[in-house]
């Protein structure tokens, strides 16, 4: 078993041009198919659970164990960082004692000296118990607030001001938004990117709202700082889709075809395509044999 905070593998991948995965799950089965997914990449792994989808756990304690017991079984190797993703600040806190290895605190909906100062804090006590800490500035909007609008901008004083506190990765709007992209989306804004990265270039720059957004934009990502890709939609998606040709193929009227041990598996196994596949274009394949 490997477990890293993720300033111990984004720091690499930022000096050497490529990104590492992050993706979020929801239960035991999902947890699995992406870190075995990840494992036979020989790619290191950011297993992340939101706010919300900590809720369908006993406790933080309980998804720590979880993510321990898999690497236990199976013998895992590679570096797996486990992350609270938008986690408000008493989640957060919760996390940081219950073992997690990093922390992604969202206060980018509060005043920005109100946001700067809580994140001071816990940047303060993340640190004693080496933990990192990902921090947003720039609300990245989107379906975690039902909405399809344009993202939004952080400013590049707004990331120097941000990146003081001592946070090891920084999450910066550019346009980016959770969800699926809205036929009218205007892109990721490039020139704000490469204004925050020229600010800040030893800076783990992450990408949130991954899923959808158009490979060349995500390459052009990369290389202006971008090391962290958030996904988390896409991987639903996939799973959604192999049980929909499942049942629209008649596989349910198959003997026994109703029990959920005979299809569950079915999208399990796309996630794990997916993951690999994701791995593949970030360029993170085989970094860990």
């Amino acid at each position: 078993m490997s477990l890293v905070n993720i300033n111990q593998i984004l720091t690499q991948a930022l000096k050497k041009h490529y990104a590492i995965l992050h993706a979020n799950v929801i239960s035991y089965d999902m947890t699995k198919a992406v870190i075995l997914a990840a494992n036979q990449a020989c790619a290191p792994i950011i297993v992340a659970v939101s706010e919300k989808a900590l809720q369908g756990f006993a406790d933080p304690k309980d998804f720590v164990l979880l993510v321990k017991n898999i690497l236990n079984h199976y013998k895992i190797k590679i570096p797996v960082a486990i992350h609270l993703d938008h986690g408000s600040y008493n989640v957060v806190l919760q996390a940081i004692q219950s073992g997690f290895t990093s922390v992604m605190y969202d206060g980018s909906k509060l005043a920005l000296q109100e946001n700067l100062k809580c994140t001071k804090k816990i940047v303060a006590l993340a640190h004693k118990k080496n933990i990192s800490v990902e921090c947003e500035v720039g609300t990245v909007l989107g379906k975690l607030e039902d909405v399809n609008i344009q993202g939004q901008l952080a400013t590049v004083e707004e990331c120097k001001l941000m990146a003081q506190t001592g946070i090891n990765a920084l999450a910066a709007g550019i346009g980016n938004l959770h969800g699926k992209y809205p036929p009218n989306w205007e892109g990721l804004n490039f020139q704000r990117l490469q204004e925050i990265h020229q600010a800040l270039p030893n800076m783990p720059l992450v990408l949130h709202g991954g899923s959808g957004i158009p490979q060349d934009q995500i390459k052009k990502a990369i290389k202006l700082g971008v090391c962290k890709f958030n996904v988390g939609t896409e991987l639903m998606t996939s799973f959604s889709d192999a049980l929909q040709k499942y049942f629209t193929g008649g596989g349910y009227k198959q003997a026994h075809g109703y029990d959920p041990r005979n299809y569950l598996p079915l999208g399990y196994q796309q996630i794990q395509n997916t993951i690999i596949e994701k791995i593949k274009f970030l360029g993170s394949y085989n970094k860990y044999k």
